[in-house]
């Protein structure tokens, strides 16, 4: 039967239990879009914060009590979010969710492996959960891809790693620097910059914005042209072997463990005698080292000066970012620090660190995904988070098919940035006409992602 769909615009009732980092940015987000958010907490104090800063409905209480579950608007809920630091308390209110709301996508934080390995406990004849996030994992995979494309600032994939968004600074020598995009239109068409980030602003470009010294662009790039381009960019294209990472936490160890291979030379720095114990089990080629990460002499008799690449993942984001400016004073080619405070991203940014990693972030790109109207495949926020790239399926009754894109009504602050036909990626022109099942990588700042949606959002849909 056809069923009308809910138009962009409608207010979406979003529940979140957990007003730790993760929920409370979370919170933050949706209630700046204007979402109708209602954020659940046993800890009053936390109740309080988002009372002072947050436009959204604060109750005390707990996510797993069904009358409080109610008294939120579980019925009416489109999403329920549960963030708190239990795995137990987040997979049972996903589990009384789905009782009360059969309807609404539930997605939970789990942290704990033993969990994540036993995949049906999750299905919707169990527990209902529609998406499990685990930043540990999320920050792994970013950090991997990272060092397999070692000039990039950030890497994210779209159409299942087909196409990778690719972050990187422009040095005062790149032949893009001082040029226009009209300009590298001309000379290279398969070049393709979707966004510029200029200290703390972010521009959607347009044919005559000119690219400049320390400016950070994102390309869209096809797997297989990546270190191409990269190489005609004046860019490293050798992946990292000479690492340190310091931090045997968890998602330090499971970085060590992906970089156990008798090819690369690892060292695992931690000043926890107990987790050295267990890393040096665990590990057959990556040295381990008691010490501290912030010792400046230790850091040289480990050669951190002939390293490629230093990875501070320590629980003191204070320390990581004190490690990765050691590292870089001592000759490290390039670091990455994980920093969880998103007020801190454009600070350490400026100050000459190459790669900031916020597991915040990454929680937030999986959940919007989830908000979005319309066949969105993938969000990925940008820089503090004025933008974002979305990956999105043209559907046969969206208004942006069969249409020259000259004749849309594409908002100022959004480009549609590439469409990928088949194994084609298309840069497109005024002429070009979008066809039904083509996936579009759309770049829009925050305030004009819902006209985005109102153009993706399909008029009726079979069920």
């Amino acid at each position: 039967m056809y069923v009308n769909l809910p138009m962009a615009e409608e207010i979406m009732r979003v529940i979140i239990i957990g007003a730790g980092e993760v929920g409370y940015h979370i919170a933050k987000k949706l209630s700046d879009e204007k979402k109708d958010v209602v954020l659940i907490d046993t800890d009053p104090a936390k109740i309080r914060r988002i009372g002072e800063h947050l436009d959204i409905q604060a109750l005390l209480g707990s996510g797993t009590s069904p009358q409080m579950l109610r008294t939120a608007g579980i019925q009416e809920a489109k999403l329920l979010v549960a963030a708190t630091d239990s795995d137990e308390v987040n997979l049972i209110a996903c589990l009384l969710a789905r009782s009360l709301n059969r309807y609404a996508v539930k997605i939970a934080r789990v942290r704990n492996q033993e969990y994540l390995q036993e995949q049906s406990l999750f299905s919707q004849d169990v527990l209902g959960v529609d998406l499990i996030i685990n930043t540990q994992n999320m920050m792994v995979k970013t950090i991997l891809d990272l060092i397999e494309i070692p000039g990039a600032s950030e890497v994210i994939d779209f159409v299942d790693g087909a196409v990778k968004l690719v972050s990187v600074l422009i040095s005062q020598d790149s032949p893009l620097a001082g040029k226009t995009l009209r300009e590298l239109g001309t000379h290279s068409r398969s070049l393709l910059i979707g966004a510029i980030v200029r200290g703390h602003r972010i521009i959607i470009p347009s044919g005559k914005d000119t690219i400049h010294p320390l400016d950070l662009i994102y390309l869209v790039v096809k797997k297989s042209e990546v270190s191409a381009t990269l190489a005609h960019l004046n860019m490293p294209t050798r992946p990292a072997k000479n690492i340190i990472i310091v931090g045997a936490g968890g998602t330090g160890m499971a970085v060590a463990q992906a970089l156990d291979k008798p090819s690369l030379n690892v060292r695992l720095i931690d000043q926890d005698g107990e987790k050295c114990k267990i890393a040096a089990a665990r590990l057959d080629h990556v040295i381990t080292i008691k010490g501290d990460g912030t010792d400046r002499d230790l850091l040289q008799e480990e050669n951190a000066g002939d390293m490629d690449l230093i990875i501070a993942l320590t629980g003191d984001e204070e320390c990581n970012v004190l490690i990765s400016l050691l590292g870089k004073e001592l000759g490290t080619r390039r670091t990455i620090t994980r920093v969880s405070k998103l007020s801190y991203m454009h600070i350490v940014s400026a100050i000459g660190l190459d790669t900031v990693i916020n597991p915040r972030m990454s929680a937030a790109r999986a959940i919007l995904q989830h908000l979005r109207q319309g066949r969105i495949l993938s969000v990925a926020p940008l820089r503090e988070e004025q933008a974002e790239a979305i990956e999105a399926e043209a559907l046969e009754t969206s208004d942006i098919v069969n249409t020259p894109l000259s004749e849309l009504n594409f908002p100022s602050g959004a480009i549609l940035g590439a469409i990928v036909r088949g194994d084609e990626i298309i840069i497109p022109r005024g002429n070009t006409v979008v066809l039904p099942h083509d996936h579009l990588i759309i770049f829009a700042m925050q305030q004009v992602v819902s006209q985005i949606e109102s153009l993706l959002t399909v008029k009726l849909e079979y069920f």
